[in-house]
């Protein structure tokens, strides 16, 4: 492999005809003698770290019939010289930082065979002169920065066969003088702003095989002259506002493969006939509004994979052939109105996730399921299966997610799954289940979630159960298990959302160990038998509900529970034995406490200190102990506070768009300033009406050599799409800084609405649960369906840009790792991150992981709960936001006490309350000390959309 320089000399040598230098390790610029060459065919420079601009003499080089400089880190604009290369044919300078506008008259290279344009940051709109290039086979243009509309011009093309325009900002229609284009095989324009509808036009493309024209602002119906293409293969159109019924015509496309019309309106039956078709792979038709039944012989014979028919309205049975296809890996028919029984599944069966839930499925769940041996997911809940559980299920060896919530079924738990020893969630809730639980599903030590609850189980509480260490969840209310309440629960130090083993007819006292449980958030004991008093409870500091009504308690209610007395009072009716104090000392009165008598006064009086107050005075200690070494923290961060950066514009090699922008900033001047983080300053660049630009300056030590594999790094995470991440739109790497540009957004960041704009605006709970939400939906992206997974390292709300529906776009996603190894070789103390979101484990280092991030994401829920910012000054002692609402929560119990003020209007509806509560449990979790009892954010994306999601009730009878 070459290094070095392109020498001069090489462009000196007489009668040169062929140049391929690519795929070295060239550095530099391109020679600006390069024009010297006046007989070169082909100039093969691709692959390499070539820089600086493209020197305009290229365009003396009139024999030239082969440019590709893709693949470099070449700058500054395309030169208009290359209109006079009248015999050019292949023109690559995909993969490179050049920006400015596509020259116009780069239609004067009329023998234009492949042009490829793709990757770069050329802006403004596509030349209509390339309609002239007669011969122009395949135009690519992906991932810029264009604008405007499609050239009608392009109807000329008659040998294109793939027009390749994806990810820019195109806008107005579809040009129907595309349909002219007789050779097109492959149209992509998804990801633009295209409106309108499909012209029907494109139908007469007899060789289109590939149609995607996906997350644009289409309408209408498609075209009937498209279902009749013979070549169609794939079309994907998903995620516009398409609508209308599917014609019989789709069902003679012999080749047709893929089908994703999902997030549409599209209505009306699918055709029966549609069975019929033996090519298809995939069908993807989610979120839409079809009627009536799975077309018949869908999946029999077929390759079918992928079948996503969920949140329609469809009716009818399950097909039988579904149970049979050898293919088929994906089945998601959930949230429909189907009934019948589910298939049968043959021993040739390879699924792997199955989600049938909210439907109208009845009969037994077919012992046949136990032969898709792959599955890792079954969702059956919320249907009106009925019978036994089939022992078979315990064959699926690979299962980690089983949900029958919600159904008729009955009998015991069949011991055969003990097998599926990779099980994370169980939940059988609402049910008829009895017997007691096989001893044998002690095997299940991985557990995460066990939901029992509201079935007729007995037998006592499992004693097994004490080797769950990794149980989070465990709900056994509704059942007669009766008993005690065994000591060993409170050995199970990560549950920490919820325990309830209400209405079970326990008896005995609750142990001393259940106040080990230190981090349990919600805890229901209620409708049982217990006696004795409730000092187990007393240091359960961490509850957010609680719930003990309906026992035998007595004696005063521990001062850690005091602050659900106005909150909840009637968590705890039903035990008149129950006494308040209302001591001085302890801040509280019985004033709307009349349900309960007050304590002796006296005896309450001979006490020492409580463990309450013991524990007080040692998470004072602690709190001050955190708050010394994040001073440290702080002074080491002072101490290597970078040196003033010399001006930008001083700097070579800036590019025509760059040097715009410093201009519209006046070099990053600090009026332009919106923004500062922990990896540099965020500036308003106004180029024009229609550009507007954020661009963030950041800081990094010099990596000589190194910025070729950053910048490919940086554009790999400029390719990541998702609706609620903001689209990195160009870079600039120098050797002390960068410069990484992205569109404004109306609103500005998180950060800005909360906390910077006066007078504050109105931010109404439904606005903050969607941002939630949103910010949720793109960190789960990040993190699970991103390969490799994507750690952000600095969410806060100043990274969390608002458009102007206020849907949430996260920023710098990807960014803080590559500064950091930008940065490796130079020792450093610095901390990854922002002081205030940074997790208790992240204090000391710049490692950071999945865990981190749910941490950070979790304190920006408390912001929106709040409206504090995350080192609020009013915090005095307690520091920072996740300790203070600790503390008040801890001290008063009273929701109202922590959040926003101007939210206690809404709070009138009790729904709104309840989602709220819900909301700031999942900040709680999120918010654990202990990276291992965070959720993870596919958990919190979950836990948000099952907020406040009320449950159905049954009514059972004693056994």
């Amino acid at each position: 492999m070459l290094i070095g320089e392109i020498p001069e000399s090489v462009f000196r040598i007489p009668h040169l005809e062929y140049v391929y230098l690519n795929n070295n390790n060239f550095n530099g610029s391109i020679p600006a003698n390069v024009g010297n060459m006046s007989e070169v065919l082909s100039l093969w420079l691709c692959g390499n770290q070539l820089s600086g601009m493209i020197p305009s003499s290229i365009g003396n080089c009139s024999k030239l019939e082969e440019l590709y400089l893709n693949q470099n880190q070449l700058v500054g604009i395309l030169p208009e010289s290359l209109n006079n290369l009248e015999n050019l044919a292949y023109l690559s300078v995909s993969q490179n930082s050049l920006e400015g506008r596509i020259p116009l008259g780069l239609g004067n290279c009329k023998s234009l065979y492949s042009l490829d344009l793709s990757f770069t940051g050329f802006s403004g709109g596509i030349p209509p002169g390339l309609g002239n290039c007669s011969d122009l086979t395949y135009f690519a243009a992906a991932s810029s920065n264009l604008t405007g509309n499609i050239p009608s011009s392009f109807g000329l093309l008659y040998k294109l066969s793939r027009l390749q325009l994806p990810e820019n900002h195109l806008s107005g229609k579809i040009p129907p003088e595309l349909g002219k284009c007789k050779s097109l095989e492959r149209l992509q324009l998804y990801t633009n702003q295209l409106e309108g509808e499909i012209p029907s036009e494109l139908g007469m493309l007899t060789e289109l095989q590939d149609i995607e024209l996906f997350n644009n602002r289409l309408m209408g119906e498609i075209p009937i002259s498209i279902w009749k293409i013979p070549s169609l293969q794939y079309l994907h159109v998903y995620n516009n506002s398409l609508s209308g019924e599917l014609p019989l015509e789709m069902t003679e496309l012999k080749q047709l493969k893929n089908i994703s019309l999902y997030d549409n309106q599209f209505s009306g039956v699918i055709p029966e006939s549609l069975g019929i078709n033996s090519s298809l792979i995939q069908l993807d038709f989610t979120n839409n509004k079809f009627t009536g039944k799975i077309p018949p012989n869908l999946c029999f014979g077929k390759q079918l994979s992928v079948l996503n028919m969920g949140q329609n309205q469809l009716q009818g049975s399950i097909p039988s052939d579904v149970g049979s296809c050898s293919t088929l890996r994906r089945l998601i028919l959930k949230q429909n109105n189907f009934t019948g029984v589910l298939p049968e599944f043959g021993k040739n069966t390879k699924l792997l996730f199955m989600d049938i839930s909210e439907n109208n499925i009845g009969g037994a769940i077919p012992s046949s399921l136990g032969n898709c041996t792959n599955l890792t997911s079954i969702i059956l809940s919320k249907n009106m299966f009925t019978g036994f559980i089939p022992p078979e299920i315990g064959n699926l060896v690979n299962l980690q997610t089983l949900s029958l919530a919600e159904n008729k079924l009955e009998g015991p738990l069949p011991s055969q799954l003990s097998n599926c020893v990779k099980l994370e969630r169980f939940d059988v809730g609402f049910n008829l289940l009895n017997g007691s639980i096989p001893s044998s599903l002690r095997s299940w030590t991985g557990l995460s979630t066990l939901i029992l609850r509201e079935n007729c189980f007995i037998g006592g509480v499992p004693s097994f159960l004490s080797e769950f260490k990794k149980l989070s969840e465990l709900q056994l209310g509704g059942n007669f298990f009766g008993g005690e309440i065994p000591s060993f629960i409170g050995a199970l130090q990560d549950l920490f959302y919820a325990l309830n083993l209400s209405s079970n007819g326990l008896t005995g006292e609750v142990p001393l160990e259940l106040g080990k449980l230190n981090r349990l958030l919600q805890l229901d004991v209620s409708h049982n038998n217990l006696t004795g008093t409730l000092i187990a409870l007393e240091e359960m500091q961490s509850l957010v509900e609680v719930n003990i009504s309906y026992n035998h308690f007595t004696g005063p209610v521990p001062q850690t529970l005091m602050k659900f007395l106005n909150s909840s009072p009637s968590s705890f009716l039903g035990n008149p034995s129950l006494c308040v104090s209302c001591l001085p000392s302890g801040g509280l009165s019985c004033t709307g406490n009349s349900n309960f008598k007050p304590c002796d006064l006296q005896s309450s009086n001979k006490k020492g200190l409580s463990r309450l107050e013991v524990a007080m005075i040692a998470l004072g200690s602690s709190l001050a102990l955190v708050f010394m070494l994040l001073g440290l923290v702080l002074v080491f961060l002072f101490y290597r506070r970078p040196k003033q950066e010399a001006d930008t514009s001083a700097q070579e090699g800036s590019s025509s768009l760059l040097k715009k922008l410093m201009e519209a900033t006046e070099n990053l001047n600090d009026q332009y300033l919106i923004g500062r983080g922990a990896h540099g300053a965020v500036y308003k660049a106004s180029l024009s009406p229609d550009e507007v630009f954020a661009v963030k300056k950041i800081a990094f030590s010099g990596n000589e050599g190194g910025n070729l594999s950053m910048a490919r790094e940086i554009q790999t995470v400029g390719k990541v799409r998702h609706r609620n991440l903001v689209r990195l739109e160009d870079f600039w790497l120098r050797k002390d800084y960068g410069l990484i540009l992205y569109r404004y957004m109306q609103n500005g960041s998180l950060h800005d609405v909360l906390h910077e704009v006066n007078p504050p605006p109105t931010l109404e709970w439904g606005v903050r649960y969607k941002i939630a939400v949103g910010t949720a939906h793109g960190l789960t992206y990040l993190h699970f369906d991103c390969d490799p997974p994507i750690v952000h390292r600095d969410i806060k709300p100043n990274n969390i840009l608002l458009d102007s529906e206020m849907e949430p776009h996260i920023a710098d996603f990807g960014i803080a790792k590559l500064l950091d190894q930008s940065s490796a070789s130079t020792p450093s103390i610095s901390v990854a991150g922002t002081f205030g979101y940074i997790a208790p484990e992240n204090a000391y280092t710049t490692t950071k992981s999945k865990e981190s991030d749910v941490y950070s994401y979790g304190v920006v829920l408390l912001e929106l709960l709040t409206r504090k910012k995350a080192l609020d000054p009013s915090f005095m002692e307690e520091v920072d936001i996740v300790n203070w609402v600790r503390s008040v929560w801890s001290n008063t119990g009273e929701i109202e006490k922590i959040v926003d003020s101007s939210l206690m209007e809404e709070f009138l509806h009790s729904d709104i309350m309840e989602q709220v509560i819900d909301v700031f449990v999942v900040a709680l979790r999120c918010t654990e000390k202990e990276p291992s009892k965070r959720p993870t954010m596919r958990d919190v994306d979950r836990q948000l959309l099952d907020a406040s999601t009320p449950m159905r009730s049954k009514k059972k009878q004693p056994i």
